[in-house]
């Protein structure tokens, strides 16, 4: 089975992340998928951005909680990367939606919603992915193990991950699935052989952040992980044919 290669927040080494730029340079790439982040503004319009705070990836201050839609586009989100980027925007996940649905990528939509539990964010994401006819090449994954039995609760076909970042439990697999979650999306340095075999077992996706190292996604390859996720994905597919060259 051929590893996946998605883009991390898109090609995020080389454009903002989240962003247009981003997005449109990975799919220009090769991406296979792109992974993005969701919250919700203050008047419940889901946006892609990844922390919490404005403060890292835009020219603003606070959290995106307490700005409305409006007022989070009148900032600039590419400046903080490279001058060359300065008046990107901030986008909707429906604005990104409409532009992914006539492109054959897989999606990674991560609900941000583990440090702020943004009441009905799963439903608002849930009911676009439908709007959009791409429900059936999207995962949506969280950290927050209640949002995880919240999406299974909501809708019982859709794919859904938990994210982990370290060791919870002595079988991930089992809690994940008890959840209503069929994937696991683990940190690089969480993967073993093991739960590459526990997951194979269970029939559950298992996919890997964030490789950016050709001796990481190397040994990704050879585990034979579902999906890496990775900032580089240009160099990814690269690594990955060579690779295939030589076996």
């Amino acid at each position: 089975m051929q590893t996946m290669i998605i883009a991390h927040r898109g090609a995020s080494e080389q454009a903002p992340e989240n962003t247009m730029p981003a997005f449109d340079l990975a799919w220009r790439m090769g991406s296979e998928g792109i992974e993005t982040d969701v919250q919700l503004t203050k008047d419940n319009v889901p946006i892609l951005i990844h922390d919490e705070r404005i403060n890292r990836t835009t020219n603003g201050r606070g959290y995106v909680k307490d700005y409305t839609y409006h007022e989070l586009i009148q900032l600039d989100s590419g400046q903080w990367f490279n001058p060359s980027f300065s008046g990107t925007k901030i986008i909707t996940l429906e604005q990104f939606l409409n532009w992914i649905k006539d492109k054959p990528l897989y999606l990674n939509i991560e609900l941000k919603n583990n440090k702020i539990d943004y009441k009905g964010l799963e439903l608002a994401v849930l009911e676009l992915i439908a709007h959009y006819k791409v429900a059936n090449r999207t995962t949506l994954s969280t950290f927050n193990p209640n949002s995880v039995n919240r999406l299974h609760k909501l809708n019982p076909t859709i794919d859904s991950a938990l994210l982990l970042s370290k060791r919870k439990s002595s079988n991930l697999v089992q809690h994940a699935k008890a959840l209503g979650a069929n994937a696991l999306h683990i940190k690089y340095r969480m993967l073993t052989p093991e739960i590459v075999e526990a997951c194979r077992r269970e029939s559950m996706a298992l996919r890997v952040y964030t490789v950016n190292s050709s001796k990481h996604m190397l040994r990704c390859f050879q585990l034979g992980c579902t999906a890496i996720f990775t900032d580089i994905p240009d160099k990814a597919l690269h690594f990955r044919k060579l690779y295939e060259d030589h076996h």
